[in-house]
């Protein structure tokens, strides 16, 4: 007789508190789980039942494989579940967290593709530029910029970006290009309001060692898009990704401060909880996203 069958006999019969119930509960005869119950004690050769005209109740050692019986079939009825939900249509309430940057500029404007593809899916996207804790905050998944901090979590590379730090033509004219990284102590800087890193930029010498700049600013914003704005307008040098000034350098509106440095390259990663499997929404999310950027590069934005 099947294994498995035989010993969801027996744990329903101890659920259930009887034979007759069991039956009735797993749709089969009384005699029916009877054997499977009879099969079962004559396999492990131990009698798990006590057997009495008005109660049928578990031995000691009835009780104790009754215990691990019951998690092998609940695990094999997750097992059967996470099956059904992976060949399932993707859907349901996808909960994401991105940085408002990243959000307003790259993922809104494809977040009505992905719906038209995905009708069953709903997205609650939530910009922010804090670290959110994904399982007690309760998010789905996170896009994250640059070295990830938290091992624990499952990540999908998606593309790279660079960073630069950039001005205005018209700036440079007046103030003149810094000629090596101690030369922005002498400049007017644009900073990004950041706890975690306050007015510091950690910049990559041609040596390749990594130094620190840390003034103060003549602008601090929390928005990099207003960052970009004020490069462009001739406040300062701004130190930004890619993706936010690649059209403004393109159009010549911005250009690079020190040519000479070594490009920063950051990794742009989707992260989402540990686990035996993944979300069909937070899957179908993920391969979107990934076709989306398919193309994409650290200058190619």
């Amino acid at each position: 007789m099947d294994r498995l069958t035989e010993m969801e006999a027996f744990a329903t019969v101890v659920d259930q508190g009887g034979f007759t119930d069991a039956a009735k509960k797993m749709g089969i005869s009384k005699s029916a789980v009877s054997k499977h119950v009879s099969a079962l004690e004559a396999r492990l050769g131990a009698r798990l039942l006590n057997r009495t005209t008005r109660r049928v109740s578990p031995t000691e050692i009835g009780l104790a494989y009754y215990d691990r019986a019951r998690r092998v079939l609940n695990d094999a009825g997750e097992a059967d579940a996470l099956v059904t939900s992976m060949q399932s249509a993707p859907s349901g309430l996808l909960r994401i967290s991105v940085a408002t940057d990243f959000g307003v500029n790259l993922l809104s404007p494809v977040l009505g593709d992905f719906l038209q593809e995905y009708p069953d899916i709903t997205v609650n996207m939530v910009l922010n530029n804090r670290y959110v804790e994904l399982i007690s905050e309760g998010f789905d998944m996170a896009i994250r910029i640059g070295e990830l901090e938290d091992s624990t979590l499952r990540a999908r590379k998606l593309t790279d970006t660079a960073k630069r730090m950039i001005g205005a033509p018209e700036y440079f004219q007046k103030y003149g290009h810094p000629q090596k990284i101690d030369d922005l102590n002498d400049h007017k800087l644009l900073h990004y309001s950041n706890q975690s890193s306050a007015n510091v930029w950690r910049i990559s010498a041609p040596s390749g060692e990594k130094r620190q700049v840390r003034t103060a600013g003549w602008l601090t914003v929390n928005d990099g898009q207003s960052l970009l704005n004020a490069a462009v307008s001739g406040l300062g040098i701004a130190y930004l990704p890619s993706f936010l000034y690649a059209e403004a350098m393109r159009k010549g509106l911005v250009e690079d401060a020190i040519p000479e440095l070594p490009q920063e390259t950051l990794g742009i990663y989707a992260v989402y909880p540990p686990g035996r499997f993944t979300q069909p929404k937070v899957r179908a999310f993920i391969d979107f996203l990934t076709r989306t950027f398919a193309d994409k590069g650290p200058e190619n934005w």
